[in-house]
């Protein structure tokens, strides 16, 4: 039952790693460009709501959610800016050596800010519990998977049911057609990183408020499972990104009720048997060459 209570609470958390990978997955899907810099921005901006928080201390929780997803939403624009719409995306290197000079500056950021200590932060209910037979789930974890859920929904509907969701379709699949068309790639990219920000900022808030801490440490820690939930799910798959989001929570913290120091090993362990075994990821498609 142990095993069955870790791998439960790490389905509910790994929502979040399904955001930071639905975030990955957006950029990459209409670009084909890696934003390694968006997990870094993510936590920047539950940092920046951490800040409203220490000096508004009567703010409740929901609205310090809401400021770490806008914070996190102008620094995805700010990356777009600085990243890639004044640089050649006929240089692809270029693209992605600037995404990494962005996730090293904001990592200092977040290390200055922070004083390179884990900072308090506010949590949902952390002390609530839910009794459900010999299972003892945490409220907050429920509250997350919730939050989670109603955020991939409302991102579906997006892309599904308006008309920024079919232009960003369009440039995805044909960018020289939908110019024909009429629209214009870059505001499409820029809506593109500011809601793959919002996404990023409002799972960065989830993930320190189910902690109750902030850690300069976790830009890199975060770009890194982001990256094996996009890999995992298939590159451009927004479900392989939720499947594969649930399924390195799961291991996770199925692996801490073992040991806690191997469970990075592990999730890097499962990223290479799904290179070896399935390398396009679990919704994706692997191009060969004739």
């Amino acid at each position: 039952m142990v095993l069955v209570q870790a791998i439960i609470d790490g389905i509910l958390v790994g929502t979040t790693y399904a955001l930071i990978g639905i975030g990955f997955t957006l950029i990459f899907g209409v670009m084909h460009k890696l934003n390694l810099a968006f997990a870094a921005a993510s936590i920047a901006g539950a940092f920046a709501s951490l800040v409203a928080w220490q000096h508004f201390k009567d703010l409740p929780v929901p609205l310090v959610f809401l400021i770490s997803a806008a914070a996190a939403g102008v620094l995805g624009y700010l990356i777009y800016l600085t990243c890639f719409r004044f640089i050649p995306l006929k240089s692809p290197l270029a693209t992605l050596m600037a995404t990494v000079g962005m996730l090293i500056f904001l990592e200092e950021i977040v290390t200055h800010v922070s004083d390179g200590k884990a900072q308090n932060y506010p949590g949902m209910l952390p002390d609530a519990r839910w009794t459900l037979g010999p299972l003892d789930i945490r409220v907050d974890y429920i509250l997350v998977f919730a939050i989670s859920v109603a955020a991939m929904l409302l991102l579906l509907a997006l892309l599904y049911r308006t008309r920024l969701g079919i232009a960003t379709r369009a440039v995805a699949q044909q960018p020289v057609a939908a110019q024909l068309c009429g629209i214009s790639l870059d505001r499409t990219n820029a809506a593109t990183f500011v809601m793959s920000g919002v996404l990023g900022g409002l799972a960065g808030a989830m993930i320190g408020s189910s902690a109750e801490l902030l850690s300069n440490l976790l830009p890199l820690q975060l770009t890194v499972k982001g990256l094996i939930v996009t890999v995992i799910g298939g590159l451009g798959s927004i479900p392989g990104a939720i499947v594969a989001g649930l399924l390195v929570g799961a291991v996770e913290k199925g692996v801490e009720t073992w040991s806690v120091l191997a469970r990075d090993l592990c999730v890097m362990l499962l990223i290479f048997v799904f290179l070896v075994a399935k390398p396009a990821g679990i919704f994706g498609k692997l191009n060969v060459r004739d």
